[in-house]
């Protein structure tokens, strides 16, 4: 049997750190102030005596501790090491993670950090250096096919301010984790007095003019964030000495397309999620948008004041008029050419198709032409039993092609 308790406890760290993604190589280091001998520890650089204990590429998590022991009294151990968890994230998918009313923190109010999934899981985790120790376990609920927690924080804590990142986990492996929520940046503000926020060359601006907002203070401050309400993040510029005695930013938003109410704060370098007192809100108004100044071909003139349904008809009428008057034109030029073409080919005069056969001989088959419109067409008709006594009617000539085969042919006028 061991003794345990015998010697001072050791403690316990992990390399890089308790928290690693799926297949990252982890080191567990157990060191101690007394020359233990198990694992060959060696000195470290701070008076300690340390053993490492390479785990390998890490595929999952768990809670690990240390002993000590000397070689002559092998089942003599010292106290056990406070246990370290050791997580590996990255194994399901992330959550998300947000911050109700928002992420900047008035001074004396309340935040609430919210951990959610559309994945039903039972544990959450919410992490932030410098303000826990350890990830913050919390217990998840089911919410809308998915699952989420809930964390109150008051701003009156030193540490609430900085950058958090939330994790999720399963009741039957609660230290394989999921990849990390996105940075959350928690702020508080009301620190300082507030900035003046200013624009140029005014807050109401032609579209497409180029606008510069100029954020400034007599407090010295290093950097300047910049909101737009409705908008989540913000824009942050380091400030410069200006004539005046005071400290500016100037934040260029280029062409002008649409407007906005905006703040800024400013914040000191070595405080950098502690803000001063938003500025007044600045409007601004953009006018004169070309898309809607301007009449399109679509639309009507402002000007003139005709109906844009009038242009419609006036427009349809024109062509109609000019479709028209070209029909006319084209149809005398091909009737033309067909007289002309008629008279080349009957130039005494009246002409019938003249058969010296007997009247009793058998019907044949003739190919005739039409000449019609600019258009030659050909085809087959029985010669008639009896002779042509009176001109047809139809301005068509006929032309008997005799011991000729039918075909179809198209022929349009030159």
């Amino acid at each position: 049997e061991r003794a345990l308790g015998l010697y001072e406890k050791p403690s316990l760290s992990a390399q890089p750190g308790p928290t690693v993604q799926a297949g990252e190589n982890v080191t567990l280091s157990c060191s101690s102030r007394h020359l233990f001998d198990i694992l060959s520890a060696v000195p470290s650089v701070n008076g300690t005596f340390q053993a490492d204990f390479p785990l390998g590429p890490a595929t999952h998590g768990g809670i690990y501790r240390c002993f000590g022991s000397f070689r002559i009294t092998p089942y003599k151990w010292s106290d056990p090491s406070d246990p370290l968890p050791v997580s590996v994230t990255g194994v399901h998918k992330k959550p998300s993670l947000l911050a109700l009313p928002g992420p900047l923190v008035k001074s004396g109010e309340t935040v609430i950090l919210q951990c959610s999934s559309d994945t039903v899981f039972e544990h959450f985790f919410l992490h932030s250096e410098g303000t826990f120790e350890e990830p913050l376990h919390l217990v998840g609920e089911l919410h809308g096919g998915g699952s989420q927690a809930n964390y109150s924080i008051n701003s009156a804590m030193s540490t609430l301010p900085g950058t958090y990142r939330c994790y999720s986990s399963v009741t039957h492996s609660p230290y394989v984790l999921s990849a990390p929520s996105d940075p959350l940046d928690i702020v508080i503000t009301g620190k300082y007095e507030k900035p003046s926020l200013s624009a140029q060359p005014g807050p109401t601006v032609q579209a497409g003019e180029n606008v510069t907002l100029s954020c400034s203070s007599q407090t010295p401050f290093d950097t300047y964030h910049l909101s737009r309400e409705g908008e989540a993040r913000e824009l942050s510029l380091s400030a410069v000495p200006s004539v005046n005695r005071t400290f500016q930013a100037d934040f260029p938003l280029g062409p002008a397309t649409h407007g906005g109410t905006y703040r800024c704060f400013g914040s000191f370098r070595s405080a950098p999620y502690e803000w001063s007192d938003p500025s007044d809100p600045l409007p601004v108004s953009v006018t004169g948008n070309p898309s809607h100044s301007w009449p399109s071909p679509t639309e009507p003139s402002s000007k003139t004041g005709i109906p844009r349904h009038l242009h419609v008809l006036i427009g349809a009428s024109v062509v109609m008029i000019l479709f028209t008057i070209f029909f006319f034109l084209l149809h005398r030029w091909c009737s033309n050419k067909k007289n002309a073409a008629a008279m080349d080919q009957e130039p005494a005069g009246e002409r019938t198709v003249n058969r010296e056969d007997s009247d009793e001989q058998d019907p044949q088959e003739v190919t005739y032409a039409q000449l019609d419109h600019c258009v030659f067409t050909q085809g087959k008709i029985t010669r008639p039993s009896q002779r042509l006594r009176t001109p047809p009617t139809d301005t068509s000539v006929y032309m008997e092609l005799p011991n000729a085969e039918p075909r179809s042919k198209v022929v349009f006028c030159p």
